[in-house]
């Protein structure tokens, strides 16, 4: 018995089944069969019960899982507390709202490369519900989304809020969100959602609202006068610098974006747990000094 079979039968137990394990683990399907079948012949017993729907665990499969489990973990705290973290290599996948990309996340990639420089990062920058699925989909290693995901599998570290305000074209004169549309974030978002309730409650059922995944593009609709919109002031800086867009007050405010650093509690992966804690660090000291 080895720790690599221990390791395979634990992916295709967690993912259910030979193909995603092999998948996972970048392994064909026929090496990842081979050695679940050694280790159960050197155990005597038989571990998965094989269906249409995948591969279940019996009761030897069940009892052994919680044993690999305690391996694995103990693989991981040897590397955490053992390992040397400039030896830490290979390739790191993050994925991140558009929000903190034009935030803090270069503070973060240059603090993450600077204690794990054999490391590779692949970055990803897309809508939180897009960034979600990925991560459960173990697509990407660590999500900076508007969170928590609440799933049992993930771990979710709460980051600095982004206060909401509202902006218009400089000069335009007062809005009327009668006859002037709403830009807000993609549909099916919670900010979205927030805001069409709120204005549908304060403004009535005709209030027009458009979408957009792309926060840089919804603010160059505010600054050409097409629409006003609620975003947050890092976002809004430099077309307020330049006098292409001001604030204004409506009078009443959207609730805070709330992000989370977010990433997958099973295996512990150093990467993930410590790229949360310079995340949290890092967006916490950015938040200070900007003042947004």
């Amino acid at each position: 018995m080895t720790f690599e079979q221990l390791k395979t039968f634990y992916w295709v137990a967690r993912l259910g089944g030979f193909r995603r394990a092999s998948e996972h683990l970048s392994l064909s399907q026929p090496a990842v069969s081979t050695r679940v079948g050694t280790l159960e012949t050197e155990l005597g017993v038989v571990l998965f019960e094989r269906t249409a729907k995948g591969a279940g665990l019996t009761k030897s499969g069940t009892m052994l899982l919680g044993y690999a489990e305690q391996m694995l973990f103990v693989e991981e705290e040897i590397s955490k507390r053992v390992a040397n973290p400039l030896e830490t290599e290979g390739l790191f996948r993050i994925g991140s709202s558009e929000t903190i990309a034009q935030a803090w996340l270069p503070e973060f990639l240059k603090a993450f490369s600077a204690e794990f420089p054999r490391v590779n990062v692949d970055l990803t920058v897309d809508i939180s519900g897009n960034l979600r699925n990925s991560l459960l989909q173990q697509d990407i290693d660590l999500a900076f989304l508007m969170g928590p995901v609440s799933e049992f599998t993930v771990e979710n570290v709460e980051l600095p809020k982004f206060d909401l305000h509202w902006y218009k074209a400089k000069g335009s004169g007062d809005v009327d969100f009668q006859t002037i549309p709403v830009i807000s974030y993609a549909a099916k978002t919670r900010p979205y959602r927030e805001l069409m309730a709120e204005l549908s409650s304060r403004v009535g059922p005709n209030v027009r609202v458009y979408s957009s995944a792309s926060l840089s593009a919804s603010l160059q609709m505010i600054a050409a006068g097409i629409a006003v919109g609620p975003y947050p002031r890092t976002l809004a800086g430099g077309l307020l610098s330049l006098g292409r867009i001001e604030e204004f007050d409506p009078g009443f405010q959207p609730s805070p974006l709330t992000f989370t650093a977010s990433y997958l509690g099973e295996p512990r992966s150093i990467l993930a747990e410590r790229g949360a804690e310079i995340a949290s660090n890092i967006a916490t000291d950015w938040r200070a000094a900007d003042g947004h």
